[in-house]
């Protein structure tokens, strides 16, 4: 594998994303984008895997009445590691139109989530991709570690990993108490190994009363496949427990930049085929997961 960092492509053009194929509900959220500042202002990390990609909040806030979208959660990109400036700095110019999820240290004080909590962050991304070869004992310890820190303030715990740790994960996820979501429908790839008895067993955490799947990256997920690969996942996921589904664009597209956002919206249309289910996944999970009932 290269030590060459990705090439950040241009965004699509505005002009060319397409409209929702569906009324957008009043309130809906994205609950995963990823904003960018100026290199200057926010050092990357020392090896990011990718080059600085376009993602300012120009660009997205000009992107969110194309689509309907009125809220929406800033996570916290791998670019910036624990740095958290960027985000934070979002949050503050935005207000409540956006809730914050952070990368942090085990040994973050006290005063600084505090302080993080006050400017809108609510969840802590743990990136289970760069502890995947770690023995499982010593996952459960960082993931116990991390719900002790954050539960107190009531946020919520973010899991970015491969399918095959969120595999091995499941019967651990069941004994936490404290509400956490799974990225991209849990990345469960063939590729990887995974069966359909593994995605079952994730339908079934859906009833643990903790967890959320997010409906984002479909084309991580389908690769060259085209979308209707996931639809099946998807549907899955929303017949199974709408009321445990979100939806995320993760807007930029990072490596994927020429992705049309509104086709990614449209999608939905198809998963959720009830104007209700399409409620609850773009606004009355979110709102519940952000304490805003």
């Amino acid at each position: 594998m290269s030590d060459e960092p990705l090439l950040s492509l241009p965004l699509r053009p505005l002009e060319t994303v397409s409209r929702p194929t569906f009324p957008i509900p009043s309130g809906a959220w994205d609950m995963h984008v990823h904003i960018f500042g100026p290199p200057e202002r926010y050092p990357h990390v020392e090896k990011p895997h990718y080059t600085l990609p376009d993602g300012t909040l120009g660009q997205y806030r000009s992107l969110t009445p194309l689509l309907g979208i009125e809220r929406f959660v800033l996570v916290q990109p791998s670019y910036y590691g624990t740095d958290n400036s960027c985000l934070l700095d979002t949050l503050v110019e935005v207000g409540d139109l956006a809730r914050g999820v952070v990368m942090i240290e085990p040994d973050i004080s006290e005063a600084e989530l505090e302080r993080f909590h006050r400017c809108g962050v609510r969840a802590v991304r743990l990136d289970l991709f760069k502890r995947a070869r770690e023995p499982l004992v010593a996952i459960h310890r960082y993931i116990a570690e991390m719900a002790a820190r954050v539960g107190p303030l009531g946020w919520h715990l973010q899991f970015y990993a491969p399918g095959y740790v969120v595999r091995d994960l499941i019967h651990f996820f069941r004994t936490l108490t404290i509400d956490f979501v799974i990225d991209h429908m849990g990345y469960m790839l063939e590729e990887d190994g995974l069966r359909s008895a593994d995605f079952s067993a994730l339908l079934d955490l859906l009833g643990c009363g903790h967890c959320y799947l997010k409906l984002s990256g479909a084309y991580r997920i389908a690769k060259h496949r085209g979308y209707e690969f996931v639809e099946p996942v998807a549907k899955a996921i929303v017949e199974r427990a709408p009321d445990r589904a979100v939806w995320g664009s993760d807007w930029p597209h990072i490596s994927y930049s020429d992705r049309d956002t509104g086709e990614l919206v449209s999608l939905l249309e198809r998963w959720a085929p009830s104007q209700s289910a399409r409620r609850q996944i773009l606004v009355e999970n979110p709102n519940r997961l952000f304490g805003l009932l």
